[in-house]
């Protein structure tokens, strides 16, 4: 008996199974499962295959690299300076072209700085002072320009006066800028080239049109419509498509941001991979209302006279910083993501059956012979097959 039983249960393993269905002719609950099913198959197709391409493996671990050159000439003429000439190495910080650079349009020179005593600056709060026992000699003044000597700097006994400082004198001169000194800024054009490269799939570009003209790069203009694979752009026509003007810009500076996108469908092939470029203000906020705004430094140079004294010259110079960033991705047809997404469609399908049931057992109001003929009870074999052997002899008694 045992031998068989579990002979039984061996075989029974390698029976196929197959679910009961039943056909309910309810067009309400059949309308909605069809609306179900039309909807999880246009989810599917549209959104998932075409739209969002669920049919591709993709790579957004982008490689990048990118050079920027810029080129442009600008004359200023003022009183510290006199008359200079800026090149594009006066002008961009630094000069051997990064994806962050500096491009200076304004600035202010405090000339001949020799260090020596004088009078700290009535804007810096550590400096003020009333007597000399405000100037500690030798302290340092907090945000200021030098160390404190111990003496105090006052026109009249009534008025606040400034501790006298050892340091860089004359101390740097305060101004509130009005318009841009390098006036032609926005004609300069900056070149940017960008090498990408998707590993996963052995994939690199340029966004450099591959072309055999050797004056193209000499002539081209970046535009969106007319000549969108050129990569060359004019700082003007930057700032104009992220909404601003350059001459506003260039007075206190700012920060630009340049993106780069890559979105590279490779079943199409290596040629329809192009680069998108959107630009956008990035020293600013949403209101518009904040004292951040702008961008400026300092730095200096430094310079011997005849008699071997050292001097320099203080630049505080306002610029348009830009942020050069690439971003993108990469995909090609694969089977696994395929196979994926069909059997999460199937499982959604499963889902709209799912529902479309609690609707006819439990929200329809025959649901409960709907449920009598889903669901079949069973009773133990052995208490049935008793109730089957006592009806069997009621039946012979009642005939006889």
């Amino acid at each position: 008996m045992a031998g068989s039983f579990f002979k039984g249960r061996f075989l029974s393993l390698f029976d196929y199974k197959t679910e009961k269905y039943i056909v309910a002719k309810n067009k309400k609950v059949g309308i909605l499962y069809r609306l179900i099913q039309l909807s999880i198959i246009g989810y599917i197709i549209g959104w998932v295959f075409l739209s969002k391409k669920g049919y591709q493996e993709t790579d957004e671990a982008i490689q990048s690299s990118v050079i920027t050159k810029l080129k442009g000439v600008s004359v200023t003429n003022t009183t510290e300076s006199g008359l200079l000439v800026w090149g594009p190495e006066d002008y961009v910080i630094p000069p051997q072209g990064e994806a962050v650079l500096f491009v200076v349009t304004n600035f202010l020179e405090t000339p001949n700085q020799k260090l020596g005593y004088c009078a700290e600056s009535l804007k810096v709060l550590d400096g003020h002072c009333r007597d000399d026992e405000d100037c500690e000699d030798g302290k340092m003044v907090v945000a200021g320009n030098g160390i404190m000597s111990g003496r105090c700097l006052r026109k009249d006994e009534k008025s606040i006066g400034t501790c006298e400082i050892y340091g860089w004198c004359p101390i740097e001169r305060k101004f509130i800028p009005q318009r841009p000194l390098l006036t032609n800024a926005g004609n300069f054009t900056i070149y940017i080239k960008n090498f990408i490269q998707f590993s996963k799939f052995t994939f690199s570009k340029s966004n450099v049109l591959e072309t055999t003209d050797g004056s193209y790069l000499r002539k081209c203009r970046y535009d969106e419509e007319l000549n969108p694979y050129c990569p060359i752009f004019r700082l003007g026509d930057i700032t104009r498509r992220a909404g601003y003007n350059f001459q506003d810009l260039a007075t206190f500076g700012g920060s630009i941001g340049i993106m780069i996108q890559w979105d590279c469908d490779l079943d199409k092939g290596y040629s329809n991979c192009h680069p998108q470029y959107r630009f956008t203000r990035l020293d600013i906020s949403v209101s518009n209302k904040t004292i951040t705004t702008g961008f400026n430094f300092r730095h200096t140079r430094y310079f011997k006279n005849a008699a071997g004294e050292s001097y320099r010259s203080l630049f505080k110079v306002f610029g348009v910083r830009f942020n050069i960033m690439v971003h993108g991705k990469a995909g090609k047809f694969s089977i696994i993501p395929t196979a994926v997404n069909v059997a999460s469609g199937l499982a959604l399908m499963g889902a709209g059956a799912f529902f479309c049931d609690m609707v006819l057992l439990y929200l329809m109001k025959k649901g409960d012979s709907y449920r009598e003929r889903k669901f079949e009870g069973f009773r133990n074999t052995e208490k049935a097959s008793e109730g089957n052997s006592e009806e069997a002899r009621k039946k012979e008694n009642l005939t006889n």
